[in-house]
This record gives C-alpha cells, structure tokens and sequence, in this order.
C-alpha cells in the first residue's frame, strides 16, 4: 500500500469522525498546525513503526505465545495506546506501541530462560505497568529520572541493541553454534541468509536517501522476492483477526513470586527509563522545552504511557512504551494528539493483514531486528568516555547483555560495578540512593538466582 494511500484513506476516516471537532478539541491555530499537517505526521510516524506488527508476533511466538493472538493484541494494544495519548497527553504527537527490546527479553528471557509461560510473563508485565503508573503519579518520577547517570542509561540501551542483533543473527543464520569457539559464521551461502543480508542493507541505503517507512518497505519487497523465487511461503494479504488467545490471561500469582522479582524490576527500568528518553527526544524536536529546561505536560505523557502497558499487559503482549520514532512525524510538523490519533487509526487498519505477517521469512524480519540494533547503539558516543568510571560499567552493561543472553543480567552487573567503583573511589556521599538501591537489589538477585 503507497504512502499516498495511507495518507488518502486515514484522511477519510478522521474527517468522518467530525473535522471541526478535533480542530477544536486539538487547537491547531495555538500549535501553529493544521488538520493536513497532522495527518501527514501521522502517516509518516506509523509507517516508522509499522514493523513492530511483524516483529512482536515474531519474537514472542518464539517464547510460547501464540502468534495470531499477539498480532491482534499488538495491533490493538498500540491502537489503544495511540488513542489514550491524543485524547488525554492531547499536546504530545506520539506513538505508541509494544517495545523492542522488551519483547525479546520477555520471549528469550523470562520464558525460555527462567522456564516461565507466557500468562506468567504477562503477568509480570502487568505488575510491572502498575508500578510505573504509580511512580508516574508521585514525586519519585523525577527523582528516578534524574538519579541514574547518564553514560548507564545509554550503555543499558545500547546493550539491549546488541541483544537485540544477536538475535537477529541467529534467526538469518549469520552465526552458528559451535562446541569449541562456541558460536561461528554460518552458512553465508544459504540463498535465504543472503536475502536477509540484501534486506538490511536496503533499509541503511533507504535511510541515506531520506525515504520513510525504510524497515517496513525492506522487509515487505525482500519477502516478495522470496515468495517470487519459491524461496518463501506467501499465506495471502487480508483475512479477518485472529482471536486474541492471550486476552486476561496473565498470571499474577506467579509473577508476585520472590523468582519475578528481578524481571518485574529489568521490564520497569527498561520501559520507565526509555519512555523519558523517548519524551525528552521527542520534546526537543517539537520545542516542548520551556526556558526552565522542564518539558512541558510530560506527566500526562508518562501516565498515557503507563497505562498503556496496563492494558496491552490485558490484552496478551509485552511491555506498551513510547516510541522514538515519533520525531519522524514531529519533523514534518507534527505537534499534537491528532498525530497520535492517525497513528492508532493505522494501526486498527493492521489488524486485516495477519495473512500477510505470517508470510515473512524469518531472515528478513532477522534484517530488521539488526537494523534496529544499530539505532541503539548510536547513542554510545555521548557516553563519558574520558571518565573510566562512568564508561566502565556502560560497557559492561553492553558486553553482558549478548554474552549472557540476557537484559537483566548486564543492568544488574552494571548497577553492581557502578556502585562498587564508586564506593573504591571514595565517591561513596555523591552517589544517589537510588544506586545503591539498585545495586542491592541485583545482588540479592544473584543470589538467590
């Protein structure tokens, strides 16, 4: 479907819906935008983040959840979502949806790690919701925000991205486990291996050129080429959604065991932390920054982002949160939840295409997941690389998270490293609370691991 077309049949729809309405209830002429404005931001940002319809089902299915039951709860979980941000964080153009990253540690981690099933992963994602909705309610927002340095915050993102790529790697066959080395270059001669390869370097060449939608165009033409070829299954575009096989089936008595506490701990830091980074990304390109340096109406945003992961916890996948990729649609000048709201309209329209998402060889997908993982590590160069102390343990979260095969591993070894460099160096009163909190709590996970 042409960019051109979304953009002709979500205008349709919300103008259905009573264009005066929203222009009021939006206030455009305040915003300096317009209906068309925001529509076009719309588009742009949901076709930035469209991939995640092929990507969650994907990874998650590998975990034990059912594939079709996590398209449709991913497509109306991020509808949901979208909807809750226009209509209550109404001056925040954003995108919502369930997270990378957090749904390969759910699917890899908590459920083929520790052994879990999926009601009891979903359960730890919806205690996990509570608490950042909590939080989100307190005082102790910005004082989380503003105690964990820097150069931690952007190794532990920056680990995930590498977490993320070896996962990437194993699905197009780019490594091989090995009995000596332990893991080697696969077979790179494997015709799907190499059209994974193609994918990902089309959707580097695309972003060079500017062209939107780069993740979601490489994967859906190098699957054309597999099914073309015979190299890949084609199951068909346009069904009607599967069932949502995971609705209300979170286990909470599981996930409040004293085992969840650590993944109910890793799912928080990672969605909380991530949501403000995302907001105070997002909040610079749309100058939501007042002369003060705060961000105007960000309680609003992280509330809408809490309760979203709330009820995406409900309806059967993992963690709901922000998504950076909303700067696409504030470019182009986007600067309201009327963003937000077209965004989720595409997301609806999604839940047609399951067919379509059940086609996709996996070593095409794989090229996504290790394109994504170069847009977390980026973020590695404002790291205080001339202070050993800060730089030590954002590497060690970074190493720790591929060579352990888990997320909750490296941001425990980080805390933990942090907390004793720190304590060695005498910087024992300078160091916030919330370090040495952390740094406990990882070692008593440890363990007792």
């Amino acid at each position: 479907m042409t960019y051109s077309k979304i953009f002709q049949i979500e205008s349709n729809i919300v103008r259905k819906n009573g264009g005066l309405m929203l222009d009021n209830y939006f206030n455009y002429k305040k915003h300096k935008t317009d209906f068309k404005t925001e529509v076009t931001a719309g588009v742009s940002t949901f076709l930035t983040m469209a991939y995640i319809m092929f990507l969650n089902p994907v990874i998650l299915a590998d975990g034990g959840f059912d594939f079709g039951g996590v398209f449709t709860a991913t497509a109306l979980a991020a509808a949901l979502a979208c909807f809750i941000c226009a209509f209550y964080a109404k001056t925040w153009p954003i995108g919502l949806a369930p997270g990378m990253g957090i749904n390969a540690f759910i699917a890899y981690g908590v459920c083929l790690g520790m052994g879990n099933t999926p009601a009891e992963a979903l359960g730890a994602v919806l205690v996990a919701g509570v608490v950042f909705l909590i939080i989100s309610l307190t005082p102790l927002r910005a004082w989380l925000i503003n105690s964990i340095p820097k150069s931690l915050k952007l190794g532990i993102g920056a680990g995930i991205g590498l977490f993320l790529a070896i996962i990437g790697f194993q699905l197009m066959g780019l490594t091989a486990d090995d009995p000596v080395v332990l893991v080697r270059l696969g077979d790179v001669s494997n015709p799907m291996l190499l059209l994974g390869a193609g994918a990902f370097v089309s959707m580097i060449v695309m972003e060079k050129m500017n062209i939107r939608g780069n993740i979601i165009i490489g994967i859906l033409v190098f699957s054309a080429i597999a099914w073309v070829t015979g190299l890949g299954n084609f199951n068909g575009v346009v069904s009607s959604p599967p069932p949502m096989t995971h609705l209300m089936t979170f286990d909470l008595g599981a996930a409040l065991s004293a085992s969840m506490v650590t993944v109910i701990f890793t799912l928080f830091f990672i969605d909380f932390f991530d949501t403000a980074g995302t907001l105070t990304s997002v909040a610079n390109v749309a100058g939501k920054v007042g002369s003060d340096g705060k961000i105007k109406d960000i309680d609003k945003a992280m509330l809408s982002d809490s309760v979203s992961t709330v009820a995406g916890a409900v309806m059967g996948t993992s963690t709901v949160t922000s998504y950076v990729e909303s700067a696409a649609g504030v470019k182009v000048g986007g600067r309201t939840g009327m963003t937000s709201l077209v965004i989720g309209i595409g997301f609806l329209l999604c839940l047609f295409f399951s067919p379509l998402a059940t086609s996709l060889p996996k070593e095409v997908d794989a090229a996504a997941l290790i394109y994504i993982a170069t847009l977390f590590v980026r973020n590695i160069t404002d790291i205080s690389w001339d202070d050993a102390a800060e730089a030590g343990p954002a590497v060690l979260a970074m190493i720790a998270m591929p060579f352990t095969y888990s997320i909750s591993n490296g941001i425990a070894l980080a805390f933990v490293s942090y907390a004793a460099i720190k304590i060695c160096t005498g910087k024992f009163n300078e160091t916030s609370p919330a370090i040495w909190v952390i740094a406990a709590l990882s070692v008593v996970s440890f363990l007792v691991g």
